[in-house]
């Protein structure tokens, strides 16, 4: 009886590293991941799914994190051949029933003032803040340096 105990405690505390995504109302923030940093940078960048299975718009207006002093909601854009990016000053809106893709090259989290550098293997939390959702706590799993899209985890999350 003690085995089975001790086996299913140490269970319950498997399941936060592979169970990524966070919900909130009707906001769902899916797998999100960061990569890696260079030992002085400071900044890096974080990226995610967020899906929206309400019936009215809502925006992510705002995001922070205790590991970097500031945190932006960006766009890259190609701007006469040269890349660009830029703050999102009024947020991402996520339609009703639709997903709002952050990714490298596109929409992304910016850190801004890093504290330490992000290391692979490790999660750094984040909050993003929503016009009708209110707050929601996510964790970036961070890949290595150059991942061009996230690890692939247990049960297809990353």
């Amino acid at each position: 009886m003690t085995y089975r105990v001790a086996l299913a405690f140490v269970a319950t505390l498997a399941v936060p590293a592979f169970a990524q995504d966070a919900r909130k109302g009707s906001i769902t923030a899916a797998d999100p991941w960061s990569r890696a940093t260079a030992p002085r940078a400071s900044v890096g960048a974080g990226y995610l799914t967020i899906r929206n299975d309400g019936a009215q718009p809502d925006r992510l207006i705002a995001a922070s994190s205790p590991r970097a002093a500031k945190v932006e909601i960006h766009t890259m854009s190609l701007d006469n051949g040269i890349m660009r990016m830029r703050p999102l000053p009024n947020g991402l809106e996520v339609s009703a029933g639709g997903e709002a893709s952050l990714a490298p090259g596109g929409n992304h989290i910016m850190l801004i003032g890093l504290k330490a550098p992000l290391k692979e293997g490790e999660r750094v939390p984040a909050t993003l803040r929503f016009a009708r959702a209110g707050t929601l706590t996510i964790h970036f799993k961070v890949g290595a340096a150059g991942a061009a899209v996230p690890e692939a985890g247990h049960g297809g999350h990353n």
